[in-house]
């Protein structure tokens, strides 16, 4: 493991697949033995936890930060309160050691990425403007393209093609 490690993204327009995409690389790559940590943008607000729970009640108190912990697993939240969102690169920085750091979402940031087209919901493609994608998934009906593509369900193409890219 790597406490530097490489990092490849997944992007994409609303509903391309890029979450199912994500979902089944981080399986493949885990079944070969890497440890891959996920980091997710949102651009809506989100909640990971609920009213009348302990966490719940700390942050509503006022708490910059709460941790959850138990024997199988640990979170920290950090509310932002009046901050600025933090830069991928800040995230990164609690990420701690792994082989591999699978990113979705982050449209702007320049690091290697795939980006997932599904024609029937976006016909803009986000290679055009963006040097730093170096792949296209199809999700459905495929288009020609200048950059290597895949069919999105071709796993484990896509993660030798990334594979080769960063590891």
């Amino acid at each position: 493991m790597k406490s530097n490690p490489p990092i490849f993204g997944i992007t994409g327009w609303k509903d391309s697949g890029k979450t199912t995409l994500m979902e089944r690389l981080i399986e493949e790559f885990t079944i070969r033995g890497l440890v891959v940590s996920a980091v997710k943008h949102a651009h809506h607000s989100f909640e990971i936890d609920h009213a009348n729970r302990d966490s719940y009640k700390f942050r509503s108190a006022g708490a910059r930060r709460t941790a959850i912990v138990s024997r199988n697993r640990w979170a920290m939240i950090h509310e932002l309160r009046e901050e600025e969102e933090p830069p991928l690169s800040e995230i990164l920085q609690h990420i701690g050691s792994c082989d591999l750091v699978l990113i979705e979402g982050y449209k702007r940031e320049s690091t290697m990425k795939i980006e997932v087209r599904n024609l029937n919901n976006n016909n803009k493609k986000l290679s055009v403007d963006d040097p730093s994608i170096v792949a296209v998934a199809f999700q459905g009906e495929r288009e020609e393209e200048t950059l290597p593509s895949f069919e999105v369900d071709d796993i484990l193409e896509i993660a030798d093609f990334i594979q080769q890219r960063v590891l």
